[in-house]
């Protein structure tokens, strides 16, 4: 279940970058977040998302954490 949360967070993370067409680099300047980091949210090896990253990312796409949150 836990690993299922992360794939639907890692998808819409995605989907939200290429939305607003960002690399995962231009992505990563405007979080503040290492892009490394970023592949590997993307990626099948999906780590577990800390609330300040979830925080930077909603940021860095303009809307709220539970609209980040919400899939």
């Amino acid at each position: 279940m836990e690993k299922d949360i992360r794939l639907r967070l890692a998808k819409k993370i995605r989907e939200l970058r290429k939305e607003k067409r960002l690399t995962q680099e231009q992505l990563s300047e405007l979080s503040g977040i290492d892009y490394k980091h970023i592949q590997l949210l993307e990626s099948r090896k999906t780590p577990a998302a800390k609330l300040d990253t979830i925080e930077k990312f909603a940021k860095a796409f303009d809307i709220t954490p539970s609209k980040l949150l919400k899939f």
